[in-house]
């Protein structure tokens, strides 16, 4: 199919101002890219407070919003070797300069604090997903096996659930293993209950730990080896109920995905002070404040403290073949009760739709 030269795509034209739909060109491919037919592209959570400039992410405009797609190959650079025109693809929002992989962005959404990644969000990989194509580093684009995910049943808005599983990179970093005992925290949201699944899917033991007590009931009704603990903000109290959710079990690592408002929350040291001598943590949440952390109990105790941002190509690949090989769930198929699709022309109603639902079984996407 030719490419065409212009596209219908969401354009923010002013920091914090609304979105428009408009025409603009279909950029051209070049060396070291390919160029994607987005198909859907799943809507953040926090979509609408990126967007509204609440969260003041540093971002550079005009911009085509946007992250992650499943989409089909259009078109791609003389130097592609692997890729096929029409070949079914999920698209990686994260970007590391080639020189330098400190220089990172998330394209349609933030830069890193870096001078080099200000000019990578400045210049070609600026835009995101909320378009008709895309243009995506060849590294970012990853085929997936579409006769193998047919027959275990997946639609193309399933397989766009991908992105919120890459969670894995923060449990493969502590080497989470089959048979261990992990604690999330908190495990109600969208990232959360990933990590819930993810735990399973590798084959340990979860205490999914949160204050909606319907979404966790939720969470040990859909997952085997998943028992639950409300936050109480007692840290002994709560200590006392984690490890009784473990049934006698040592907790062997914790998995902590807190959102910027549980800056001031003690889950963080409820579950650092539950662990069994040696036990890991795996940083990976939004909190921007400091934080306090027993510092005694964790040198007394040898505890591993490993912060993760993202996660890497081979941990994107595990994750792509979890999926292939059935072992990880996406959809309805893993829980989700609501995938919700909008077009482009509704991305406030998407936007506020994400807001509103921001909970593990809800999915909002958009389509071109």
């Amino acid at each position: 199919m030719a490419v065409p030269s212009t596209q219908s795509a969401l354009v923010q034209e002013i920091y914090a101002s609304p979105l428009t739909l408009k025409r603009i060109p279909v950029p051209p491919v070049t060396p070291g890219s390919a160029l994607i037919r987005v198909l859907c592209t799943p809507v953040l959570s926090y979509a609408r407070e990126v967007y509204n400039g609440t969260r003041r992410y540093p971002y550079t405009v005009p911009i085509v919003p946007g992250s992650s797609c499943i989409g089909r190959v259009a078109a791609l650079g003389p130097d592609s070797t692997s890729l096929q025109p029409g070949q079914l693809v999920w698209v990686d929002a994260l970007v590391h300069s080639r020189d330098d992989p400190d220089d990172m962005v998330l394209r349609g959404l933030v830069a890193a604090g870096t001078s080099g990644s200000k000019k990578l969000m400045d210049g070609v990989w600026r835009d995101g997903t909320c378009a008709e194509y895309t243009l995506a580093p060849l590294e970012s684009v990853f085929k997936l096996d579409e006769e193998r995910l047919t027959e275990l049943g997946y639609a193309d808005s399933d397989l766009a659930t991908l992105t919120r599983y890459l969670c894995l990179g923060g449990l493969r970093d502590i080497n989470l293993q089959a048979g261990e005992t992990i604690v999330v925290a908190p495990a109600t949201g969208a990232f959360g209950g990933a990590a819930v699944a993810c735990s399973v899917a590798i084959g340990a033991s979860v205490v999914a730990m949160g204050r909606n007590e319907d979404a966790l009931a939720a969470l040990e009704a859909t997952f085997p080896r998943v028992r639950t603990v409300k936050i109480t903000e007692s840290v002994e109290d709560d200590v006392v109920a984690l490890k009784a959710a473990a049934g006698g079990r040592l907790i062997d690592a914790v998995f902590e995905i807190s959102p910027p408002q549980a800056a001031k929350s003690t889950h963080i040291k409820s579950c650092i002070l539950a662990l069994k001598r040696g036990g890991r943590v795996s940083l990976m949440g939004g909190i921007q404040d400091d934080y306090p952390i027993p510092v005694r109990e964790v040198m007394r105790k040898n505890l591993t403290l490993r912060g993760t941002w993202m996660y890497n190509r081979e941990q994107v690949l595990a994750l792509i073949k979890m999926v292939e090989t059935g072992i990880l769930k996406l959809g309805k198929q893993g829980g989700k009760k609501d995938i919700s699709v909008f077009g482009f022309a509704e991305w406030e109603k998407a936007f506020n739709y994400a807001s509103d639902n921001a909970g593990w079984a809800t999915t909002v996407l958009l389509r071109p």
